[in-house]
């Protein structure tokens, strides 16, 4: 391979920029604005987890599906910018879409159809850096790349949240797409991949049984979470009749059974992912399933509390939509800022303090920022909401990093890719665990005592995050 110089490594790693503004544009504010219009006020948390859990299935598809058929193109201008142009074009497409749509179904199709087409490019792109860098240099093309993919937090809190707030709706729609189009241009540009002379042996289906069994993974701990929950919460439930009231009962019922449902959902889906993906291997490789479960357990806490932020601060602070999405983006970009300078920093304290170990001290430290978050549901304090999101995401750095870090030390060397990939049964159940779940019990339980749901799903993640280090007993090899 040719020797990367200073520019190349931004080229190849520029269209994360775009991908990623596009992405926390359209989850963390699109989304939630458009949602809490077209969906009724009782309903808006479940209408915006349905939507999400939808979206995280086809993406859990989709991006393998075009990874792999990307590794098989012999197109003349290249394997992967085919996929890179077509699927950033249909983005645009999609965006516009999500601009005119004029109630939920119509929005839910547009980011349906925008999670396949975003899905096309995010697959292929994977194979950039394994295609075109040297294997002495891919740790600064991977350390630019992490920095491409958490900026967006920093620059759609300044800029595309901000038009949103100013009822600017279509203009940020369309600087988003802008954005996209201008780094999907230089990649096309400056990117030079050699065409594949000869198509690979290595055939299409047998990865992509692995991701249904990835699937049918979630699947099984999604029942489960929601038969167990259902048991503890009805217990609970009966437990708390005899000294409350009836609805209470069910208030209770209901926050304890949700809580037990998300961990009951991430142990029994990721062990099921993973012995349906690698089979017996997956006893034999215990340490490396229960770091799965840690990486779901933090980051379907860390991807539900930002999810749930839109709707928190509209309630806490009796903010209009506009408002809420000017809020959110200052705190997301705050947030950003953290979480940027602890990932840059994690790699030599990980070095120092041992990579499980700070795993470890990651989730502890999620855990107060997430009960400090508990304080603010109905004393409103926007200080003490900084300050929970501050801790929350310099947490969220050091675990990033430090985290997927260890998961390389547990794999088999021979077999990292095929190990790696069955960690996307993390990144996708996360938002399905979380959101779906989450904003079921957060609108059941806002309908009994307002900011009551609220409390009980920012209690919830607070206990993930503290079960993700508990989960790391079961990790016992570290190179």
């Amino acid at each position: 391979m040719k020797r990367m110089r200073w520019y190349d490594h931004l080229s190849i790693n520029l269209f994360w920029l775009g991908l990623n503004i596009r992405n926390t544009a359209l989850g963390s504010v699109f989304m939630p604005y458009l949602v809490g219009i077209f969906a009724p006020e009782a309903i808006k948390n479940t209408a915006l987890g349905a939507m999400r859990s939808a979206g995280l299935v086809i993406a859990l598809l989709v991006q393998p599906a075009a990874g792999l058929l990307s590794d098989r193109s012999m197109s003349r201008f290249g394997r992967r910018r085919p996929y890179i142009l077509i699927g950033a074009l249909f983005d645009v497409l999609f965006l516009a879409a999500i601009a005119l749509s004029w109630n939920y179904w119509a929005l839910l199709i547009s980011v349906l159809l925008i999670q396949f087409s975003s899905n096309v490019s995010h697959g292929p792109l994977q194979g950039l850096i394994p295609d075109l860098v040297p294997e002495d240099q891919r740790g600064m093309a991977s350390s630019i790349k992490a920095i491409m993919e958490l900026l967006p937090l920093i620059l759609v809190g300044l800029t595309i949240a901000k038009l949103v707030g100013a009822g600017q709706l279509d203009w940020a729609i369309f600087a988003t797409g802008a954005a996209l189009l201008v780094v999907t241009l230089i990649t096309m540009i400056f990117v030079k991949e050699t065409p594949l002379k000869e198509k690979p042996a290595t055939p299409f289906w047998p990865p992509m049984i692995r991701v249904l069994g990835m699937l049918a993974g979630i699947v099984i701990g999604a029942v489960a979470g929601l038969v167990g929950g259902g048991l503890v919460g009805g217990l609970a439930g009966l437990a708390t009749l005899t000294l409350a009231d009836t609805q209470t009962a069910l208030a209770v019922g209901v926050g304890v059974g949700g809580a037990v449902a998300m961990i009951v959902a991430v142990v029994t889906g990721v062990w099921a992912g993973a012995l349906s993906t690698l089979g017996k291997e997956a006893r034999q490789q215990a340490s490396f399933v229960w770091w799965i479960v840690n990486r779901l357990m933090f980051l379907a806490a860390a991807t539900s509390i930002q999810g749930s932020v839109f709707y928190f601060v509209m309630y806490a602070f009796g903010l209009t939509n506009e408002a809420a999405s000017s809020m959110t983006g200052s705190l997301t970009s705050i947030i950003g800022v953290f979480i940027l300078l602890t990932a840059l920093a994690s790699g030599w304290i990980a070095d120092r303090v041992g990579r499980k170990r700070l795993v470890g001290i990651s989730g502890l430290m999620a855990a107060a920022g997430g009960f400090l978050l508990l304080t603010t549901i109905w004393v409103p304090n926007l200080v003490m909401v900084y300050v929970a999101g501050t801790i929350i995401g310099l947490a969220t750095g050091l675990f990033m990093t430090a985290n997927w870090a260890l998961g390389t030390d547990l794999v088999p060397a021979e077999e990292a890719g095929r190990y790696l990939g069955v960690s996307n049964l993390a990144g996708a159940g996360a938002g399905i665990v979380g959101a779906g779940i989450g904003g079921l019990i957060a609108d059941y339980l806002n309908g009994i005592r307002p900011g009551l749901g609220y409390f009980a799903i920012f209690a919830s993640y607070a206990v993930l995050f503290v079960l993700s280090t508990v989960s790391l007993l079961w990790v016992r090899k570290e190179s």
